[in-house]
């Protein structure tokens, strides 16, 4: 009798709308949108943290017909959706550098099925994707996200999702510092290739015998391999940096 008094329709409400905010966050945010977490298992991820944040969860609106409960369930997955742009712009650094070495070696022919998107990348991609991936688990990657939104339900309540006017201003110079960033994490590998690339023509001026094809191209990408060796630590390094960050300014922005 206690449960079905607990059953009141603002209660029914709150619920439903916490509910969309976590399966919009389980839907939209880096690791959880992977093709290998099934959406059964999303769906039941949602519903258990919509159960345990339950007693946080609040909302003032005043929403007493169908068209306020649609208006407020669009605002819970916008959140969701705008929320997960500066963490996706964190990850999307990594692939563009990935793609741009891949490129750079020619090893963009050297691609294979990725589980985690569902399209065919370059394993140069994979790997790091995969390597970042792993390291965002060891950083409590997960943990930061439920923090997150806790977060959101003390200054953001349900129904209610006010964007930060400056929110339009950090994506822009967000997306523009993506490519530069992606560009800064493989110019190590470009500088070396282009100096090889620079070696080999000098190389073939002054002996043309030298044959570019059997010796050179083996040469250049084994030279890349030992670069990306090298410079992996430091590129999972200023990923944790940027990652933290981006949640830092999620915190300011919502």
């Amino acid at each position: 009798m206690e449960f079905l008094g607990y059953l009141t329709e603002g209660n029914v409400i709150v619920f439903l709308l916490l509910l969309l905010r976590f399966g919009a966050i389980l839907t939209f945010f880096p690791f959880f949108d992977s093709q290998l977490v099934p959406i059964s298992v999303r769906g039941a991820m949602a519903f258990f943290l919509t159960l345990a944040f339950l007693p946080l969860a609040h909302s003032s609106a005043n929403i007493t017909t169908l068209p306020d409960l649609l208006l407020a369930a669009f605002m819970e997955i916008a959140l969701g959706f705008m929320a997960s742009l500066a963490l996706q712009i964190v990850f999307n650094a990594l692939s563009i550098a990935g793609d741009s070495i891949s490129f750079s070696m020619g090893m963009t022919m050297a691609s294979a099925y990725d589980p985690a998107s569902g399209n065919t990348r370059p394993i140069i991609v994979q790997v790091i994707m995969l390597s970042a991936l792993v390291l965002a688990l060891v950083l409590n990657f997960h943990h930061l996200i439920l923090q997150f939104v806790a977060h959101t339900l003390k200054i953001l309540p349900l129904g209610e999702v006010v964007l930060s006017p400056n929110f339009a201003t950090y994506l822009i110079r967000a997306f523009g510092g993506m490519f530069a960033l992606g560009f800064a994490m493989a110019f190590p590998v470009l500088g070396i290739i282009l100096l090889t690339d620079i070696i080999f023509g000098m190389i073939m001026k002054t002996h043309s015998q030298f044959n570019l094809f059997s010796f050179g191209f083996p040469l250049k990408i084994g030279i890349a391999f030992i670069v990306i060796i090298l410079i992996i630590p430091g590129i999972l390094y200023h990923f944790k940096n940027d990652l933290y960050e981006a949640f830092k300014v999620l915190s300011q922005i919502f």
